[in-house]
């Protein structure tokens, strides 16, 4: 499958921008049919999943994308072409939607795109060729080996057009070194940086949390004498659960945040919104678990997708193509139409001069849209994955790896162990030539971290930066070489040669006549976010299934079931 790239590559999806004919403005082409069940506007991955469900379900779509790559929000990039987008200025008018009568019957709200991404930075210089780099606008993410997102590009057939390699290790910094997450009882007794009651008291807890999941899934083991976690536990925080089973912080702080992959400070009694209960941390255990053990040529519990994250999005395109579904790139929406008489989007204007019409119109949310047509708080609140509203990301290149004779590793940053008023956890991926996101000897780091204080979660992720990383004077970069905390990790660190860091905003999925969806959130995987997609879709098409399991998909299934499922590599 061909990766999203530089601005110059030739699209891999069929589009209608191969046609000869000439619309309205000379630059774009004239769209035929002008009528359609469904108009999506961007192809990132909420977009792409929803374009692909539709034209599942017999509906005709159109989408558009104003750039010349797949992904939009959720795009692997090469370095200048990262640095671009990023940077890129707004072409729409700078002024707020606003309408202008030209029908009897329908008005035309003209729109623009807000600022998604601020205070970027840029240090070092990247090596050459660029192009040889595929950066994740999304990273870090990953993928859970026993995730629903592995369900959903079975059952849409996604899985066909897209291959995956496994995360090899999870380390967590604590107190000034790097150690490994054990992620089965053999691996905790094998790992040397813990004591054997440790091992013993993280053994027995993981022998409990199993025990309850056995019991939940079966009425005959409960009645064997597996123990379950009393209910009144399940609505407790985590945390507290975790500590009356009197796990010491460091086996308390992996659970929490290395294999729970909580994002904030789970001790922080003022944050409530941000607390983790037992019954979810038990779910994720579990999610984690099974995902260890499901791939027999995956090492641990995640995988990651071969080019990158922009693969995804360019899966389900795939899919929606094949269905029947039109893609025209470098073709920017201008306005939307609206019927006078009942408020309701009626369809759009193209920069083309062009109107298309239909009755369902998604637009990524980086468009702004009169709020009357835009219900913000529509969805569930559980779906709003967003604590903060914004996340601060990096992107770092380095000469070798962070963990010797590692390739593709996950690195937890807790909260606190930065910096003492650090609440939020920072997550790092690093990528090798494996994935053929960067060429041999070079190896790409992700970064985040959520925050509400942009300047403060960019001091997070430079301070997570400092601590992987040796820092020269050479090329320009300008992150201190001090430790916050006053340690250093003991093994030999990579040379950092280039980086950039910015903060991108957040926005949860809405609807009302108009659909807008969720921009990348802060999770490490995609759990809320395609929640939120399937919500959107079941709103718009209460009638048909999302995605409904194909003879082909079940089949696939049930062989690798059979065969213990090998990973697609």
């Amino acid at each position: 499958m061909e990766a999203a790239g530089d601005s110059d590559e030739t699209s891999p999806l069929p589009s209608s921008s191969t046609t000869s004919s000439i619309s309205h403005h000379p630059q774009y082409p004239t769209i035929d049919p002008t009528t359609f069940d469904l108009i999506v506007c961007g192809t990132g991955l909420p977009e792409s999943v929803i374009s692909a469900a539709a034209a599942a379900a017999a509906k005709s779509v159109l989408h558009l994308d104003p750039n010349p790559f797949y992904g939009s929000h959720f795009s692997s990039l090469s370095p200048p072409s990262l640095v671009s987008f990023l940077n890129s200025s707004d072409d729409h008018p700078s002024t707020a939607p606003h309408a202008v009568e030209d029908s009897d019957d329908h008005a035309t709200f003209y729109l623009r795109r807000r600022p998604v991404y601020s205070q970027v930075e840029t240090s070092g210089s990247f090596p050459e060729p660029s192009h040889g780099f595929l950066l994740d606008l999304v990273g870090p993410r990953v993928i859970y080996c026993a995730d629903s997102m592995v369900d959903l590009l079975t059952r849409s057939g996604a899985s066909n057009h897209v291959e995956f390699k496994s995360v090899d290790a999870t380390l967590m910094y604590w107190e000034g070194k790097l150690c490994l997450v054990p992620d089965s009882r053999e691996a905790i007794f094998r790992d040397r940086t813990l004591s054997l009651g440790e091992k013993s008291q993280m053994t027995k807890f993981l022998r409990l949390i199993q025990g309850h999941i056995a019991s939940e899934q079966s009425v005959e083991e409960e009645k064997e004498g597996i123990l379950r976690i009393p209910a009144e536990d399940l609505e407790r925080p985590f945390t507290d659960f975790l500590q009356n089973k009197r796990l010491p912080p460091k086996i308390k702080a992996m659970i929490l945040y290395a294999i729970t992959l909580a994002n904030y400070d789970q001790e922080d009694a003022e944050s409530l919104k941000n607390l983790i209960l037992t019954k979810d941390g038990i779910e994720s255990l579990a999610l984690y678990t099974k995902s260890v053990a499901r791939f027999s040529n995956a090492v641990g519990a995640f995988i990651y997708p071969m080019y990158g994250h922009g693969e995804l999005p360019q899966a389900f395109c795939r899919c929606a193509a094949v269905k029947g579904a039109l893609y025209v790139l470098r073709m920017p929406v201008s306005a939307i139409i609206v019927d006078k008489e009942t408020g309701r989007c009626k369809g759009i204007k193209l920069a083309s001069g062009q109107d298309i019409f239909s009755q369902q119109v998604v637009l990524d949310s980086s468009f702004e849209v009169p709020s009357s047509m835009l219900l913000s708080n529509v969805l569930d609140k559980k779906l709003n994955s967003y604590s903060s509203d914004k996340v601060a990301r990096g992107v770092c290149i380095a000469n070798s790896s962070i963990l010797p004779d590692s390739s593709n590793v996950l690195v937890i940053f807790p909260p606190k162990s930065l910096y003492p008023e650090q609440l939020t956890t920072v997550q790092v991926l690093q990528l090798s030539k494996n994935i053929a996101n960067c060429p041999p000897g070079w190896f790409v780091v992700h970064l985040s971290t959520p925050c509400n204080d942009a300047i403060l979660g960019k001091e997070y992720i430079k301070a997570a930066i400092n601590a992987l990383f040796l820092v020269t004077d050479d090329g320009g970069l300008e992150i201190s070489n001090s430790s916050p905390n006053g340690s250093h990790i003991e093994e030999q660190k990579p040379t950092l040669r280039w980086c950039i860091i910015y903060v991108q905003e957040q926005k949860q999925a809405s609807f009302g006549s108009l659909c807008s969806c969720p921009m990348p959130d802060e999770s490490l995987d995609y759990k809320f976010i395609l929640e939120a997609t399937k919500k959107l879709f079941t709103t718009m098409y209460p009638e048909e299934d999302f995605f409904p399991a194909s003879k082909a998909s079940e089949d696939s299934v049930e062989e690798n079931a059979e065969e213990g499922e090998s990973l697609r590599a």
